[in-house]
């Protein structure tokens, strides 16, 4: 199996399996047995319901984790608003205050940042919907070079898909420790608090926020039940807690695209057990069984689809996550690459590393983007288009040292101001050079010379 091959440790422990009910206790005893909520939880802890759907929500849907904790997460003074102005002005998904436009959209490599933490390095490019009424999507770049103190951040917009370019996150959740490299994913749900340090120094990278829903496997139909990402391949982090007496932290909420802070006086960390099927979990990249086309044509992305978060109508998404790893291209009589096209989805995309290879003029980088959105129309670079049509069609190997990945929605996004012109890396030439070199290759046959 092609799994990555990294070179930083990983000192914690986990679980695998996605969707799946998990059980774990730091402390051997501390789940109670047949009551979730006994009179008294062993150890003196707290029983605390951490619920990501409604109560009522139907079996198949529900989202919930009871944990066992030493003090309850209620325990902090009240939150006020944290430089609300300028942090709200450079996270709303409000459409007033969103550049919509149909131009095709790229960015230069977003610069990484030194002198801030990960809750102060997060900018938000493009997004549609609002948080308070659940709906839609914020796409977010973060960039820190500092270690969160004795801090917490949660968000209660939406659940934060991660996706690392540069750098290691070693992330501390209530809920157990995950160590986050270039080349995995991980997904923090709503409402779990967690903190960001940085072992190896300053990161980089991507998030798609979820408003709307969560994110689940894609269904395989014709496929059949294996390939893609498969669910033993994802990792939850088991029960861990810190044990402090007394200690003062601060509480960061993300809360309508607002900043807002508390104090409290204890660990937010002090979770023992849980048990339960709404956790952080964690997915390497390389383990993803891509499957494409044996005979002819290109076959449509979905394909590459990793999670998704389905819409109310059958089909559309909220948000899938698509990527284009290694593989090999075998069809015959067949232009390879992506064909030209106007999709009714956004799609925005990203490169951790490598080469993407329908973008060949050099303009897309890691660390950098493009923006397609609803209806503007897109394909391979002139460069790629020449050379595809052109190439002896034979067994070739693409992507070799490369992962590009895409962020597709069925919403239409608006641009922040922050990405539009704030961070100051869009490329005005991207359509010009992209495009424009395409040469006319019609021969009318019925045309007299």
């Amino acid at each position: 199996m092609p799994v990555t091959n990294f070179t930083h440790p990983d000192p914690y422990k986990y679980q695998t399996g996605f969707d799946s009910y998990h059980e774990t206790e730091a402390i051997e005893g501390a789940l109670p047995v047949g009551q979730n909520s006994p009179q008294k939880a062993p150890y003196g802890l707290y029983a605390e319901k951490l619920s990501g759907t409604a109560f009522t929500a139907p079996r198949h849907e529900n989202k919930q984790t009871w944990v066992y904790r030493i003090i309850p997460a209620a325990a902090h003074e009240n939150f006020v608003a944290e430089d609300a102005d300028s942090y709200h002005t450079r996270m709303t998904t409000e459409t007033h205050k969103l550049h919509h436009i149909p131009n095709q959209l790229r960015w230069n490599p977003f610069d990484l940042d030194e002198k801030v933490d990960w809750v102060h390095g997060l900018h938000l490019i493009a997004g549609s919907g609002d948080p308070t009424q659940k709906q839609g999507l914020g796409i977010l770049m973060y960039a820190a070079g500092k270690d969160m103190g004795k801090e917490a951040f949660y968000s209660a917009d939406g659940d934060f898909l991660i996706v690392p370019q540069h750098g290691v996150l070693d992330i501390q959740t209530e809920l157990g420790r995950i160590i986050l490299r270039p080349n995995e994913i991980c997904v923090i749900p709503r409402g779990v608090r967690y903190r960001v340090t940085l072992p190896d120094g300053p990161v980089r990278g991507y998030i798609c926020e979820l408003y709307q829903g969560h994110y689940q496997l894609p269904e395989l139909g014709p496929i059949g039940s294996n390939c893609l990402a498969n669910a033993r391949d994802f990792q939850a982090p088991v029960a861990a807690f810190d044990d402090e007496e007394e200690s003062e932290y601060k509480l960061y909420s993300k809360f309508n695209n607002t900043l807002f802070s508390a104090r409290q006086n204890h660990t937010p960390f002090d979770i023992v057990a849980w048990h339960g099927n709404y956790y952080p979990f964690k997915y390497d990249l390389g383990r993803f069984n891509v499957i494409g086309s044996i005979s002819f044509d290109h076959p449509d992305p979905s394909i590459f689809t990793v999670l998704t978060a389905p819409s109310d109508h059958v089909g559309t998404a909220v948000a899938d996550f698509v990527i284009f790893p290694p593989r090999w291209l075998v069809a015959e009589g067949t232009f390879r690459p992506p064909w030209y096209h106007r999709n009714t989805m956004s799609e925005f995309m990203g490169l951790i590393s490598g080469d993407y290879d329908a973008k060949v003029g050099g303009g897309f980088k890691p660390a950098g983007a493009s923006l397609h959105n609803v209806m503007s129309a897109h394909g391979p670079d002139s460069g790629a288009f020449e050379g595809a049509s052109n190439a002896e069609l034979k067994p070739q190997k693409v992507g070799d040292g490369s992962m590009a990945f895409m962020f597709e929605s069925a919403h239409m996004v608006g641009v922040s101001e922050w990405g539009l012109k704030t961070c100051q890396k869009v490329q005005p030439e991207y359509n010009e050079h992209s495009w424009k070199p395409l040469k006319r290759h019609f021969v009318n046959p019925n045309k007299k010379a």
